[in-house]
């Protein structure tokens, strides 16, 4: 079982990896391009690697205007698997990139702010203790549980709604 979880864990891995980086996320399209062109160039005889690059921008960007396509078998696979990349990672992954710069919580708090509510809110909680010692109700220690109701004769505080 943990073998047939190994490629899928890598493969999630490696978009992870190129969707949180911009550069590598570049630099892996443009390789892509570059060596479905050289492959198209290769199996396409009569095509020079320009209009091989040229084809390879075009099918990857879903355009096809059909001035160049593929005639072997092998350059009509390379060309659906170029597509599907393209249509299922690369621009899923790039939109995912820019959304997630444009969904900004400016409410969210920032690493010292969290810390000083931590200091804050165990200050208040040595407050309490004390404060719950001097009336002498018992509170078991590091507990987050509040305190048990005393027994004050016939409701001297008034019921918490």
């Amino acid at each position: 079982m943990h073998a047939l979880l190994t490629l899928p864990k890598l493969v999630y891995r490696g978009m992870v990896w190129l969707a949180n980086s911009p550069k590598t996320l570049l630099l892996s399209y443009s390789m892509l391009i570059i060596i479905c062109g050289t492959l198209y160039n290769h199996f396409e005889k009569n095509t020079t690697f320009g209009d091989s690059i040229w084809w390879a921008v075009v099918t990857a960007s879903t355009v096809g205007y059909g001035d160049i396509s593929p005639g072997t078998w092998q350059a009509r696979v390379m060309a659906g698997i170029l597509i599907s990349v393209m249509v299922l990672l690369v621009i899923p992954l790039i939109t995912a990139h820019f959304a997630s710069k444009l969904i900004v919580d400016n409410d969210a708090f920032r690493h010292e702010e969290q810390e000083e509510l931590k200091d804050n809110l165990r200050r208040v909680r040595v407050l309490l203790e004390e404060m719950a010692a001097r009336q002498g109700v018992v509170t078991s220690e590091g507990s987050a549980d509040p305190p048990a109701a005393s027994s004050d004769p016939a409701g001297s505080r008034p019921p918490r709604p």
